[in-house]
């Protein structure tokens, strides 16, 4: 049983570019694969998805496995992340970013990612999601 990100010492706290190397590129195929298939049941996120979610999950692994110190693949297919640009075209307050952080969450939990990990990248999705949102409450 493990004791949860919340207990992890965050004077050790990893670099993110080392968790690619630490958890390898499966883990991040499995964080994508879960997050969608949470998304896939989600009223409030689906409807800002396409039908079909194969692209997604496939710009989520490969974007993922980058900014966690992977190979570039995603901007040698799609260019510079600019995720504040590519998500301005759906409207994203308070109860779309926590409906994202609890997917993503749940995702990382589903996908079996170690505790220190996990915590650095739970603080990352956190902020992201908080810099995406895009519409006042």
């Amino acid at each position: 049983m493990t004791t949860g990100p919340q207990n992890v010492d965050d004077s050790s706290e990893l670099d993110p570019r080392e968790i690619y190397g630490r958890i390898g590129e499966a883990a991040f195929w499995r964080i994508a694969k879960a997050f969608y298939a949470r998304i896939d049941r989600d009223p409030l996120l689906r409807p800002m998805f396409p039908a079909c979610l194969e692209e997604p999950v496939r710009n989520q692994a490969e974007f993922l496995i980058q900014y966690f110190g992977g190979p570039t693949a995603y901007s040698q297919r799609k260019g510079h992340p600019r995720l504040r640009m590519r998500h301005q075209a759906f409207s994203i307050g308070m109860a779309e970013r926590n409906a994202w952080v609890s997917a993503m969450e749940g995702a990382l939990a589903d996908a079996e990612i170690p505790d220190r990990e996990r915590f650095v990248m739970q603080r990352y999705f956190a902020n992201t999601a908080t810099f995406l949102m895009n519409r006042d409450e």
